[in-house]
């Protein structure tokens, strides 16, 4: 029986964490993956080559979050997600709100443009290419918070309450493009927020924290109306397989427990990782206003010197 529309079958048995974890990779996401891995992982070594350094830390949360889109689409956790809606929000809020906010904190685009040569004088390439990318008014409208809050708020209501989830879960392209709509929109929406590589909207520190509350409410809710709906929303998991031994409204419910706990999660990241960007910042300003008064401080010397100079002069 295929209950998917795509080819899966739903004779599986219920789910464990140990089932989950199986390897049972999705191609399109498992080459997506590896490309991914293996382009920064070209780009560091570049740079070393050249002499140049790179943070470790940076090619850690990248690889982390890159393994962590693999975790959720390259396992039996996207078998099960087909079936189970509780399964399915797992992978919902790790690919929306906890890979983007590794992904970012790796800075690739940052790494690109110090890795990538610059193209002959009069022609263009990859290099030239990603900066006219940056600053296109395209990039400057879909990273503005009109954009990105309501795009992140959309992905839940006008996709869950609506046949449009049904209609992308019924072929195996669909599902891969709402997946690669929720890593798109996480990314687009965590980017001006996170604040590591360049972009056209870099709003201050308390704008940013603003930004990343605006959404989250909303989050909250979504989870807690499905918690609390008497019926099943969506028509995908209404039936689910009877080897999985579970009930549709229940599942649905911890769905639901699943979408509100996770809003606090990336919440708590993305906070901890402000607070560091903004410590550092200020550092950075003190350090360069210090240095401003020394140079400041050195030429008023100066000055004093030439006028005790000019003095002397003058008593010869």
């Amino acid at each position: 029986m295929d209950h998917s529309g795509h080819g899966m079958t739903t004779d599986l048995p219920p789910f464990t964490l140990g089932r989950g974890l199986e390897f049972s990779p999705d191609l399109f996401f498992l080459i997506g993956c590896l490309a991914g891995l293996g382009l920064y992982g070209w780009g560091v070594v570049r740079l070393r080559r050249r002499g140049d350094a790179w943070p470790v830390s940076r090619t850690v949360f990248f690889t982390v979050g890159v393994l962590t889109v693999a975790l959720v689409m390259c396992t039996k956790l996207n078998d099960y997600g087909m079936v189970m809606f509780s399964v399915h929000m797992v992978q919902h809020m790790v690919i929306s709100m906890l890979s983007p906010i590794l992904l970012l904190l790796g800075a690739p685009v940052t790494l690109a443009l110090r890795a990538l040569p610059p193209a002959p004088r009069g022609s263009i390439g990859p290099r030239e290419l990603l900066l006219k990318l940056l600053h296109s008014w395209y990039m400057r409208v879909i990273t503005h918070p009109v954009f990105t809050i309501s795009m992140f708020i959309a992905s839940l209501y006008a996709l869950y309450f609506t046949p449009l989830f049904d209609t992308l879960m019924g072929s195996k392209a669909g599902h891969i493009g709402m997946m690669v709509h929720f890593l798109a929109v996480g990314l687009v929406f965590f980017w001006p927020i996170m604040g590591v590589d360049p972009g056209p909207h870099r709003p201050g520190y308390v704008m940013r924290m603003l930004e990343l509350f605006a959404g989250m409410p909303f989050h909250a809710f979504f989870g807690i109306a499905m918690m609390m709906a008497s019926e099943p929303l969506v028509e995908t998991y209404k039936n689910p397989p009877v080897s999985l031994g579970i009930d549709a409204l229940s599942d649905q419910s911890a769905a639901g427990g699943i979408a509100w706990a996770f809003s606090e999660i990336p919440s708590v990241l993305v906070l901890i990782a402000l607070v560091y960007q903004w410590y550092h910042s200020e550092q950075r300003q003190a350090v360069r206003q210090d240095r401003a008064a020394d140079r400041n401080g050195d030429k008023e010397l100066e000055a004093y010197n030439a006028y005790l100079a000019s003095l002397q002069a003058r008593g010869r």
